[in-house]
């Protein structure tokens, strides 16, 4: 067996031990994974895998790549949590190859060892292959769609050698605008904006020098257009232009307005990536500055990191929705560059300073204090209670009768073992061990944090409405959220397809002549609703925050 295939096959491994068990473990959260595995849902329940649906209405806020692989998943092992979180899952593993193999070729097999390890072991990097969210595929397809385009452009030039890049000019474009247009299929067209930017900046930065032709970019941009089209065209013909448009307008409200209330303040995205991608975020901070690479295509390669992570910093950053993940394609770069770092230190290069140490010290030393304060904080609940925000509804979610065992702390004295650990050995010069333990100990770290929490956040968050809705399973009544929006009305119910179209009418469920019962479910924020005094509703409970209502068929 040659090296590179032992590697992958190793990475497949470590990937599939860390990502695929206990992916079942616990709900969907509202609003994302549940909203997407419900369309994937919806698609296996009206056998219709060309139209989005959700609430068994057309859904125009996503194309259908990654609903097509939910409802494979479903097909095979049900409607339920593994199934919706399992393609990323499989996304997961299939990056970690990629990124050793890329490294490889770059750098050399001991950086494609770091890069794949790096991105395994930095925290939303790892988190979001545990999730049931579009991003991990949409990045991956963007990245590798730019690195063809990349090698393309190197095959021209005569940057790197034929050993280096077997293929053509041409097959490297058509394999790159493939894969952007499988990007475009699962997110939407935001894709090829990035890409173009990071070429448009990157032409800028090189005094517009083409390092691909015209011809060449409307190639890679027809490939691109041939596989997008496919489905985009076919909506269209099928459809007309309604999503489209309703899709273009819903993204113009994303860019202009902070959709949802998703609002945040213009350094949003450096804290998240700085916090949410450690360690490898402590790394990346060095290779910004001034390294020694000897091969002309390296130095390249970097430059295109770099380019592409300022693109796609700023242009989240100006949008006004911030959302976690909107930055999360800074991911690649941002591994790269921290992989790039730690192959420079054990190369002796430079060595490991008081900035990394700090950043160790300091970003590492909130995770621990997190993992370890919450438990100990959890059996101080007046105490939370008394600082936590003072609406109603956040005070009844700090009543969940949640069991805390105290043995949540031990992620937290993981964490601080290995950070401890790592330092020394980075002082003593063990780059190697060093770097292996911090990042493989890290990723050991999101697992037992993701066992002792997740389910206990779950808990507190949302689990009085999420065994509400559960209630309602093969009953014939319909469910509604009241004066909120959820999609757990939908896929926690096991919803049927809609026969009678007056559901849609929210004044019909609460004031018309329904034909079987309606369970209603609101948040406790507000007390003066309809639901409280019209005569025919009945309240029927409440729990952590969460109302329940019923108003009987008559």
């Amino acid at each position: 067996m040659n090296q590179k295939l032992f590697y992958s096959l190793l990475f497949a491994i470590v990937g599939a031990l860390l990502f695929i068990p206990f992916l079942g473990g616990v709900r969907l959260f509202d609003w994302d994974e549940i909203n997407f595995a419900e369309c994937s849902r919806e698609m296996v329940a009206l056998g219709d895998y060309l139209r989005v649906h959700v609430d068994f209405k057309p859904f125009y806020e996503k194309p259908p790549f990654f609903f097509w692989c939910q409802s494979l998943m479903m097909t095979i092992f049900g409607t339920n949590e593994f199934a919706a979180r399992l393609p990323n899952a499989i996304c997961g593993i299939i990056t970690l190859i990629y990124l050793y193999n890329l490294g490889a070729k770059l750098h050399g097999h001991r950086f494609g060892i770091l890069w794949a390890l790096v991105y395994l072991g930095s925290v939303t990097p790892h988190l979001y292959f545990r999730s049931g969210i579009i991003d991990p595929f949409f990045n991956l397809f963007i990245f590798v769609g730019l690195v063809n385009l990349i090698f393309a452009s190197w095959k021209r030039e005569g940057t790197a050698s034929n050993l280096l890049l077997p293929r053509s000019v041409w097959g490297y474009l058509f394999i790159g605008g493939f894969v952007l247009g499988m990007g475009i299929n699962t997110k939407g067209p935001v894709a090829y904006l990035i890409v173009c930017l990071t070429l448009f900046v990157y032409w800028i930065l090189s005094r517009f020098r083409w390092f691909i032709t015209p011809l060449q970019f409307l190639f890679y941009s027809v490939a691109a257009t041939l596989v997008s089209v496919a489905w985009y065209g076919l909506e269209t013909f099928l459809h007309g232009p309604v999503f489209i448009t309703e899709f273009l307008k819903y993204n113009f409200r994303l860019f202009s307005t902070p959709d949802a209330g998703h609002s945040g303040f213009p350094a949003y995205h450096f804290i998240i990536l700085l916090v949410g991608c450690f360690p490898a975020s402590i790394f990346a901070i060095r290779a910004f500055g001034q390294l020694m690479i000897e091969r002309n295509y390296q130095r390249e390669f970097r430059r295109w990191m770099i380019i592409l992570f300022w693109v796609v910093l700023i242009l989240f950053s100006i949008v006004q929705s911030k959302i976690v993940h909107y930055s999360s394609m800074c991911y690649f770069p941002l591994t790269y560059l921290g992989a790039l770092t730690l192959i420079h230190m054990e190369t002796n290069k430079f060595r490991f300073n008081n900035w990394f140490r700090a950043g160790l010290i300091v970003v590492g030393g909130l995770y621990v204090l997190a993992t370890i304060g919450l438990p100990i904080l959890a059996h101080r609940m007046d105490l939370v209670k008394s600082v936590a925000d003072q609406d109603a509804f956040t005070q009844a979610n700090l009543d969940a009768k949640i069991n805390w065992t105290g043995w949540e702390v031990l992620p937290g004295i993981w964490l601080l073992i290995v950070l401890t650990l790592s330092i020394m050995w980075y002082n003593r010069h063990q780059i190697a061990q060093a770097t292996l333990l911090l990042f493989g100990g890290m990723a050991i770290f999101i697992t037992l944090t993701l066992w002792f929490f997740i389910g206990r956040i779950e808990g507190i968050s949302q689990d009085a409405a999420m065994r509400f809705f559960e209630r309602a399973q093969g009953k014939d009544v319909y469910v509604k959220a009241y004066g909120y929006r959820s999609y757990g009305p939908f896929f926690y119910t096991q919803k049927p397809p809609v026969t009678n179209p007056n559901y849609y009418d929210d004044n019909w469920l609460l004031r018309g002549k329904i034909d079987k019962d309606v369970w209603f479910i609101k948040k406790n924020v507000d007390t003066h609703t309809a639901l409280d005094s019209l005569p025919d509703i009945k309240k029927t409970g409440e729990e952590n925050g969460f109302v329940f209502y019923i108003r009987k068929a008559k």
